[in-house]
């Protein structure tokens, strides 16, 4: 089943108006975006907090890893390169770091604020294989391009 983006989109636009607080932005799309699919085991951030490292941020599910290098794991990757990772098997990636031994699928997004810099990445574990697609990724970065690209 595929999540209806452009309705989810209009749900976050209206919870998150007016709100300019970063922490209170992400802890809000976790709780949407985990709540809006079966398939979303884990839904959360990892915020740029130094160079080159990612710490934990607002999420929704089991424990993730607190802290994460950019030059490990799917998230140090979505963060060195800036780009999506679409990740079908976890087990298949090299360097994967397993925070839940559950986790068979993931995607990762960039997380850019107003003026293109990045602040975080957009996790989401799923417990099933393959779980994820481009219309997946397209419209989640769609949604956090709306909520953290506009300028405040």
């Amino acid at each position: 089943m595929q999540i209806d983006y452009t309705a989810l989109a209009r749900t976050i636009a209206a919870l998150t108006e007016g709100e300019t607080d970063e922490v209170a932005l992400m802890a809000t799309l976790a709780c949407e975006v985990h709540h809006a699919d079966d398939r979303f085991d884990w839904t959360g951030f990892y915020r740029v907090v130094a160079p080159d490292l990612l710490k934990i941020g607002p999420y929704q599910g089991g424990h993730g890893c607190l802290v994460i290098p950019f030059d490990r794991g799917v998230c140090g990757a979505c963060a060195r390169t800036g780009e999506v990772q679409l990740v079908p098997d976890v087990e298949a990636f090299p360097g994967h770091i397993a925070c839940a031994s559950s986790t068979r699928s993931e995607l990762v997004l960039p997380v850019r604020d107003g003026a293109g810099r990045l602040i975080a990445v957009f996790d989401i574990d799923s417990d099933q294989p393959d779980a994820f697609d481009d219309g997946d990724a397209t419209g989640l970065q769609s949604i956090l391009d709306r909520v953290f690209g506009a300028p405040r």
